[in-house]
């Protein structure tokens, strides 16, 4: 069965379906990493500013969206940048398990479905609940003088999450050694 659109799920009610001690056929986290770029602590320390995503609404965010957005930022900055000149985070994970009750649509087929006779429905997906305005997707650290190249890094994972978002840039908080 092909994909429902987004706006089937872009809002939730009711609370998150998580437990997946008890959910059977939970479908697996598709997202490979959460952390790419120069990971290290030591390559991170000369990262000097920080770009961040930051959700407007509530709402909920599918995980093939944020799979998406993820490889589209990835790319512009490996291209742009190289690997070892940023850092890029996904602050979110997709706990929710999203429920479909799949129905036949076709000629004949009000004989074959059960209508709503048990339409709790099976895990078809999942999902990033974002339960208050101003949570942070994604972030970038870069230098200063790539900043801009970050903020539209940012831009075009944006345009593929169906949340409104906003781009944040923030100074990194300098550690000062103690003597």
């Amino acid at each position: 069965m092909p994909l429902r659109p987004g706006r089937c799920y872009r809002y939730f009610s009711g609370p998150p379906y998580t437990r997946e001690e008890y959910i059977h056929g939970a479908p697996y986290v598709q997202i490979p990493k959460f952390d790419m770029g120069a990971t290290s602590a030591a390559a991170r320390s000369r990262f000097d500013t920080v770009a961040k995503l930051v959700a407007e609404e509530v709402g909920q965010i599918r995980m093939n969206a944020l799979e998406a957005a993820r490889q589209m930022a990835f790319k512009y900055l490996n291209r742009t940048l190289g690997a070892e000149n940023f850092y890029l985070r996904i602050n979110v994970y997709p706990f929710h398990v999203l429920r479909e009750n799949k129905m036949l649509a076709m000629a004949g087929a009000d004989r074959l479905q059960e209508g709503m006779r048990l339409a709790f429905g099976t895990p078809v997906g999942r999902a990033v609940r974002v339960e208050r305005p101003g949570t942070v997707i994604m972030l970038v650290e870069v230098e200063e003088r790539n900043l801009e190249h970050a903020k539209e890094a940012l831009r075009r994972a944006k345009s593929k999450l169906p949340l409104p978002c906003r781009i944040v840039v923030e100074k990194k908080a300098q550690q000062v050694k103690a003597q």
